[in-house]
């Protein structure tokens, strides 16, 4: 099986002796020899990631045509200490500190503008809340024993929770198109399953956040109570962005500018969100609406968490989780061939 090594320096160092790196096309290759027994660097073995480079280091001499003299190597090895380590390090077939790093910086990307991305959309919520409570208030009751504002609260988290999940995944893409850093995801010894598992579960721990703050603030401004059954609560929160996590995987790798992605979310995921039984139950929806509301997936992230809340349900949760599962493993596919194949991201 390949294997990917990386060259790490511990510290900046440059060894600019007119030595160059030869690395030949079938077999990818990388010595380098120090006289004085200072570097001693193993092999690059037919890494996929590395390809790219064989075509620019064709025409360069190799380390033997140039290589250190004594002299040389003399003053190099009194003047590097134990701090300058030039080391292969293999990473195996599974890059988790790479992984990691990618996450961390989508987390820490939206961590740094809280206002925006946290703040906002609870301050959204609980306008809905309130203008509901004082437009509707006991008025409307959907479910016997469970009054319409505690109906609406689990609704009003879920979207956005939902929404802010796609966000997260869809805006990075597209802000790195438009501004020329979608290099810094492709370039590194990343495969394209470890991209699409560090950004969907980026986008997940932001709509999670997200939702539960709102969840919180809801609560405590009197649109509810602690959960009924937390554990199902928490599967489908986690279910219900990891879709929109990879729908907006799927739609950063469309979109090339910023209209296109205002496009999609304008009209295909505030329509998914706002009918999904957000603010109404579509038991009460005359046929044949009531069963186009059923095939909405975003439904049944909304449904089975109202239950996890209230302990209500339009539709029976083992449902939902099977359509949930089923339209992760599809949308999951579809990421990780769009982003091997590097479509509309490496054109």
């Amino acid at each position: 099986m390949p294997y990917r090594y990386l060259l790490v320096v511990s510290s900046t160092v440059a060894i600019e002796t007119g030595t160059s790196l030869c690395r030949n096309h079938a077999d990818a290759k990388l010595d380098v020899n120090c006289h004085s027994g200072f570097l001693g660097i193993a092999l690059l073995h037919r890494c996929a990631y590395f390809g790219g480079m064989n075509k620019m280091a064709k025409n360069k001499r190799t380390l033997d045509q140039a290589a250190l003299s004594s002299s040389d190597t003399d003053k190099l090895s009194d003047e590097m200490t134990d701090s300058y380590i030039i080391r292969p390090v293999k990473i195996g077939k599974l890059n988790a500190i790479g992984m990691y790093t990618l996450y961390m910086r989508e987390v820490r990307r939206f961590m740094k503008i809280l206002m925006q991305t946290l703040i906002a959309p609870v301050m959204t919520s609980v306008l809905f809340l309130m203008v509901f409570a004082v437009a509707v208030g006991d008025r409307a009751n959907l479910t016997v024993g469970v009054d319409f504002v505690t109906f609406l609260t689990p609704g009003l988290v879920m979207m956005n929770l939902l929404q802010n999940a796609f966000a997260n995944t869809s805006s990075s893409l597209v802000v790195g198109k438009v501004q020329g850093t979608i290099v810094d995801v492709l370039m590194p010894p990343l495969g394209a399953g470890e991209v699409l598992a560090a950004m969907s579960l980026a986008g997940v721990t932001r709509g999670v956040m997200v939702g539960a703050v709102t969840a919180c603030a809801l609560v405590i401004l009197g649109g509810g109570s602690l959960p009924n059954a937390p554990f199902t609560a928490l599967l489908f929160m986690f279910l219900g962005a990891l879709v929109m996590a990879f729908a907006g995987i799927l739609a950063g790798i469309w979109a090339n500018k910023f209209d296109e992605m205002a496009a999609i979310t304008n009209f295909v995921i505030q329509p998914l969100a706002f009918l999904s039984g957000t603010f109404y139950s579509i038991n009460r929806l005359p046929a044949p609406f009531d069963t186009i509301a059923a095939l909405n997936p975003v439904f049944y992230a909304i449904d089975g968490f109202r239950f996890g809340m209230i302990g209500v349900a339009d539709r029976p949760l083992l449902t939902g989780i099977i359509c949930l599962v089923s339209l992760n493993l599809v949308l999951g596919i579809l990421c990780y061939r769009a982003l091997k194949s590097g479509y509309r991201l490496k054109s």
